[in-house]
């Protein structure tokens, strides 16, 4: 009884060491590796037969385990140390990206391959963006071409949603910037990914991770300068890029302007400082006078807590505009600049519902106050208002018009009796 007892033990002990040697076969990346390389090897440069290869090698290896390694050997062809060099003690294969040709057409059926892979195991995803991400701070490490099909490679599969813009944080890496690494590499991959999709595409996916602010950086602190930056990318065919760029800088320097803006109105500043700081940075930001109505329209309505009944909002706005008529005068010395007032002001007025019947009073009081003409109310009218309340408001100045009109004829009637 004694020795059945311990003989029972033995044989679950053996059984679970054979698992364990079974697992560990399963589970070493060297194992891994090779069966990845010799699997490559077979297939060639027959990216469909790679596919097929990959999708059926799936279900034996373990790919959740080995992504990195995975990556690496399609990338590169062997598995990669730190900074980009291949492993000396590791098996490699000379069929991956980085050997085959540098161009567009190959690297679309190479981004395919990646596509194919990642739809099928799904929990390859993040792996593969975080190999990109990788991959972009070893770029030191791989010579020209390599980082060109790399670039190439990038453009498509962030055109084709298998990765996030978020990646590009890499190149900002210091020393990768520092040497020119970053922005060389930046004109292949949006060269390809615009390719693949338009600008507007590019600078939606930009926007969504807050990118779009951001591709200064990949220059130098001492060439960050919009006019460095608009160059280089034009030279390099990219104009685009750069126009949006531009754009981009334009809407971060109004929403800086803004913000300075309230908190001088915040603070109490007199209104000819506010006035004199304004033009200057208008100046130096480049931006119109019809921009810069709309920045200072804001402004004046952000600056104040709004009362919530509707019956007494009309009066404390008519009392808050009047305090900021000459700062609103200040900046519409223009027709187009005065359209462009009224339309801020009809739409605040749709979008906030409490202002909904103080559009007309707030026109006449800006009238009074010369900030807007009888001529651009009159061609606000006729053609120049948006589609949000347009009948509640054109309702609303339809008699006021009507005085504008008549007080318009009067003048031209009295001006033809002194002639």
């Amino acid at each position: 009884m004694n020795n059945q007892k311990q003989q029972k033990p033995t044989l679950t002990g053996q059984r679970f060491k054979t698992r364990k040697r079974d697992e560990k076969e399963r589970f070493d990346p060297t194992q891994f590796q090779e069966s990845i390389v010799q699997g490559l090897n077979q297939t060639g440069s027959d990216l469909e037969a790679v596919a097929k290869f990959l999708d059926a090698s799936g279900a034996k290896l373990d790919y959740r385990r080995y992504a990195e390694t995975l990556f690496d050997i399609l990338v590169a062809g062997g598995m990669l140390a730190p900074g980009g060099t291949l492993s000396d003690d590791m098996t490699r294969t000379e069929f991956c990206l980085f050997t085959a040709s540098e161009d567009l057409e190959t690297m679309q059926a190479y981004a395919q391959v990646f596509n194919k892979l990642i739809r099928r195991y799904k929990y390859l995803e993040k792996g593969f963006e975080e190999e990109i991400k990788k991959l972009l701070l070893f770029l030191k490490g791989f010579d020209e071409s390599e980082r060109n099909k790399l670039a190439m490679l990038t453009g498509i599969l962030l055109a084709n949603g298998n990765i996030s813009a978020s990646i590009l944080n890499s190149l900002f890496n210091e020393n990768l910037v520092k040497e020119g690494v970053s922005a060389t590499f930046a004109v292949k991959l949006f060269k390809s990914w615009i390719n693949e999709k338009d600008i507007n595409c590019v600078a939606c996916s930009l926007r969504k991770v807050g990118m779009d602010n951001r591709l200064m950086e990949l220059f130098p602190a001492n060439k960050r300068s919009p006019e460095h930056f608009s160059k280089y990318f034009t030279d390099a065919g990219l104009k685009e890029l750069s126009d949006f760029a531009r754009n981009q800088l334009s809407i971060g320097a109004r929403k800086e302007l803004q913000k300075e803006v309230q908190e001088q109105m915040a603070r109490g500043d007199p209104q000819k400082e506010i006035i004199a700081y304004t033009r200057e940075e208008m100046k130096k930001a480049d931006l119109s006078e019809q921009a810069m109505i709309s920045i200072i329209w804001s402004s004046v309505m952000s600056c104040v807590e709004w009362n919530k009944k509707e019956e007494l909002v009309t009066e404390q706005a008519i009392k808050h505009l009047k305090q900021y008529s000459p700062l609103l005068k200040a900046f519409t010395s223009q027709g187009q600049s005065e359209i462009s007032l009224l339309v801020k002001v009809q739409e605040y007025c749709y979008d906030n519902i409490h202002f909904m019947k103080a559009f007309q009073k707030i026109v006449v009081l800006l009238y009074k106050a010369d900030v807007l003409s009888e001529e651009a109310i009159l061609k606000w009218y006729t053609e120049g208002q948006l589609t949000k309340g347009k009948s509640v408001f054109l309702e609303q100045m339809k008699k006021f018009v009507e005085w504008l009109k008549n007080a318009e004829e009067e003048s031209e009637s009295e001006e033809d009796e002194a002639d």
